[in-house]
């Protein structure tokens, strides 16, 4: 087998498998477990219709804009958030993360919700009365205290004949915020209806270049968890009964519902409108004139760091998709971090992975770069080979394989270690491109952001370099449509990895480097014994 033709093979199958698992994530649903959806609505109709209320789930009633930033609202601000508090619903929107800024060059704190119609992404809640449309409390009297760090906004008004008290509670560093609203009838007649809570975001996606980067609804439920893209969600809503939450994610940050985990509530992920909704339906025990309930669940507004989600359970943890090898992706994630606590630089923990992984991988890596040795060798013989038997390419077949058993050379040692390290390179992959913490992560001079490509194409082009000096040392392949093709990779993959994150190139471009040092030292040592 010829040793360049299957380094070929490889590495068009790393990127095609790259590309590949991207527009599977792109085009598909992804279920992490297996699923028990709830019982469908009719076929006739595109919306589920949760059970109690006996109309369609609170999307399609809510009035259009009662979200907007028009109303009256609450400017708070915190170590973790800067936004507002509408007084109608209650509900938080245009929120500002302080750890995050919006762009390189924009200090602001990223929107996560956001009333702009542009980047609409805002939180709505209310009641659905038995048999009624919807409708969102109104607030008039409004609290803010803050007690041992923590803060709480405390809104009192209206829904219908309802008191509703709706306390919100912030807490240093975290991203969590705890939702109470205690309901109360102070009609003469008895109440029944049901309490949503969704994200309600506009169809926009994220994409660059090759790269398909999810955006849409996320639904967790019985342990089931699964992700839908805005337009699988037009043919395919999502409303299931039990234990669970929902929200909407994008490449770097999550907004989900989590209510209490022994509620009694539905979950669900459909269109509204022109825009899309992903929450929580909870119904109400039939409240008695001065009867009272208390709803209690969780907003998650923030970053999908691994740690943080982990740490706080109900499964939020699986946002963070590491495709195909999460079972590499999660340590290598881990081992990462524990290398930017030493070097407190993410380009340089990338470094450090890269000598870790080879290290691992140096006894296999040796294997591979003698043999290339060993088949440099035998180049001349090749070429002669070739030359004798010209076109008829069985003859030269049995030629060469009869060659290569008598030197005691096996093209194959040159091609398994190789095979053996794509897993890892791939979960490398998504762990560069998944990773929150390299948004924006700056490395050396010019490069301001792993995450994003290089600006001024150095990496790439240096990279590019790199594989003409490997295939320097390699043996040159026999077939000359081969050598072209060969010639013109490494300029193939400069211009391919020009739209990847600079961090992903830096981890080949050091890569690279490492193994030309290793396979000169094999291949000077191998040749000398010539």
């Amino acid at each position: 087998m010829d040793t360049q033709r299957t380094i070929l093979a490889v590495a068009l199958s790393i990127i095609v498998l790259v590309l590949f698992d991207h527009w599977m994530g792109s085009v598909a649903p992804t279920a992490k477990h297996a699923q028990t959806p709830a019982p469908a609505a009719s076929s006739s109709h595109p919306s589920p219709t949760p059970a109690g209320t006996g109309k369609p789930s609170p999307a399609m009633l809510l009035p259009q804009g009662t979200a907007s930033a028009s109303g009256p609202v609450l400017h708070f601000s915190n170590q973790t958030f800067t936004g507002q508090v509408s007084l109608l619903g209650g509900d938080l929107q245009n929120l500002g993360l302080r750890d995050y800024k919006s762009a390189v060059g924009n200090p602001a704190p990223y929107p996560i919700l956001d009333t702009t119609p542009s980047r609409l992404t805002i939180q709505q809640s209310g009641f659905i009365p038995a048999g009624g449309q919807a409708i969102q409390a109104r607030f008039s009297q409004t609290a803010s205290a803050v007690s041992e760090g923590e803060q709480r906004v405390i809104l009192t008004g209206k829904a219908g004949p309802l008191d509703i008290r709706k306390t919100l509670r912030f807490f240093p560093g975290q991203y969590l915020v705890d939702e109470t609203v205690q309901v109360t009838n102070r009609g003469q007649t008895p109440w029944s209806g049901s309490y949503f809570d969704q994200i309600l975001r506009n169809g926009r996606t994220q994409s660059h270049w090759f790269m398909s980067i999810f955006t849409g609804a996320v639904v967790m439920h019985g342990g089931s968890f699964t992700q839908k893209g805005f337009s699988d969600l037009r043919g395919h809503p999502e409303l299931y009964a039990g234990p669970g939450w929902a929200g909407m994610t994008d490449h770097y940050f999550l907004q989900a519902i989590v209510p209490d985990p022994h509620a009694p509530v539905q979950v669900y992920a459909r269109p509204e409108g022109p825009n899309y909704a992903a929450g929580v339906l909870q119904p109400l025990a039939s409240l008695a004139p001065g009867g009272s309930i208390t709803i209690h669940q969780q907003l998650y507004l923030g970053p999908k760091r691994q740690d943080i989600l982990a740490s706080l359970g109900h499964g939020l943890e699986q946002t963070v998709d590491y495709g195909w090898f999460t079972v590499i992706a999660e340590p290598m994630h881990s081992v990462l971090g524990w290398f930017h606590g030493w070097t407190g630089n993410w380009g340089l923990a990338i470094v450090f992975l890269v000598l870790a992984v080879k290290l691992i991988f140096f006894y296999p890596s040796a294997i591979s770069y003698r043999s290339m040795a060993n088949m440099r060798k035998l180049q001349p013989k090749l070429e002669k080979i070739r030359k004798d038997y010209g076109d008829d390419r069985q003859k030269m077949g049995v030629a060469m394989m009869e060659l290569y058993r008598k030197e005691k050379v096996s093209p194959m040692a040159g091609c398994l270690p190789i095979v053996a390290q794509m897993p890892v390179f791939i979960a490398l992959y998504w762990v560069l491109v998944e990773s929150v913490s390299l948004r924006q992560a700056p490395f050396i001079l010019w490069i301001h952001d792993l995450a994003a490509p290089d600006p001024y194409f150095i990496l790439p082009l240096l990279m590019g370099v790199s594989m003409f000096v490997q295939q320097r040392l390699n043996p040159a392949p026999v077939d000359p449509m081969q050598k072209r093709v060969m010639s013109i990779l490494p300029v193939a993959f400069s211009v391919f990895f020009s739209f990847f994150p600079a961090g992903l190139v830096v981890y080949w471009l050091t890569n690279n480097v490492v193994s030309i040092a290793q396979q000169y030292l094999i291949t000077r040592h191998v040749m000398k014994d010539t």
